[in-house]
């Protein structure tokens, strides 16, 4: 068995391949634009490629049996096309619900006939790192709404997560609401990283204009839709958060944002 993963040396399609070599499985693809740049682990395969231009990935499908597939809305249903050409018989995918902007993707999934398990997450740990300079600089966070509430999830979680569901039966079919461990508002995520950091750290209440001047200099231009359509676009979390769903899927804990926040401090202070 040949399994396929794009977007291979992307966050979370790296973490999907440590997460398949930890579980033992052999046979493992992994689709990268520059594979003399991978740096993946001996005994990975490697095929050149991107999800963005189909037309050069006929040969990346040749011989796979089941696939991770990282979201591509703009190409997806090509690439789909060429995937179920080539027998792939099982597509995990990173996704969101069918109404969301990513939910493009498992509706192609679902139309292209292959079996399907979705990966549907809140949002990420990682997604915090985009305070770093103003954290670095100021030593505050600037948002709009600070009792702001969700279950965040660390990217290795979802990898876990995926590598399950390729490896074991009784996931096809299936849409995986995924969240993280607790729930936690705006502040509490700041409280944790100035306790991972060591440093005191303010939440600051700010407008639309000044949330994206603060985060300008690290989300660059999607900074305007960011603080639009999810900062300011908010809506309270569901009564009943998939809060268990990491420990329920793979048999393991979740990571909490506090363990991540101090795994990742360092992340936080180099420029």
């Amino acid at each position: 068995m040949t399994i396929l993963v794009t977007g291979a040396t992307g966050n979370i399609g790296r973490m999907v391949v440590d997460q398949l070599i930890a579980r033992g499985a052999s046979g493992i693809r992994a689709l990268t634009v520059d594979p003399g740049k991978a740096a993946l682990p001996d005994g990975v395969q490697v095929a050149r490629g991107y999800l963005g231009r189909p037309g050069g990935l006929a040969a990346a499908f040749e011989g796979v049996d089941r696939m991770y597939l990282a979201p591509a809305p703009d190409t997806v249903t090509e690439v789909l096309e060429l995937a179920r050409a080539a027998g792939v018989r099982h597509v995990v995918d990173l996704s969101g619900e069918p109404e969301s902007w990513w939910g493009s993707v498992c509706n192609a999934v679902e139309d292209s006939g292959a079996d399907w398990t979705h990966l549907w997450p809140a949002d990420f740990m990682e997604n915090t790192l985009t305070w770093s300079r103003q954290i670095r600089e100021t030593g505050a966070v600037r948002e709009p709404h600070p009792g702001t509430a969700s279950a965040p999830i660390a990217m290795n979680d979802i990898a876990a997560v995926a590598a399950t569901a390729l490896l074991e039966d009784g996931h096809v079919g299936r849409a995986h609401a995924l969240a993280g461990p607790e729930v936690l508002t705006r502040t509490d995520l700041v409280a944790h990283l100035a306790d991972a950091l060591d440093r005191d750290i303010a939440f600051l209440t700010s407008t639309r204009e000044e949330t994206i001047a603060a985060l300008q200099p690290t989300m660059g231009d999607n900074t305007a839709w960011y603080v639009d359509n999810v900062l300011l676009d908010y809506a309270p979390p569901p009564k009943s958060l998939p809060v268990t769903s990491v420990e329920d899927i793979t048999g393991h804990p979740a990571t909490t944002f506090d363990q991540w926040a101090h795994a990742n401090a360092a992340r936080f202070l180099a420029d």
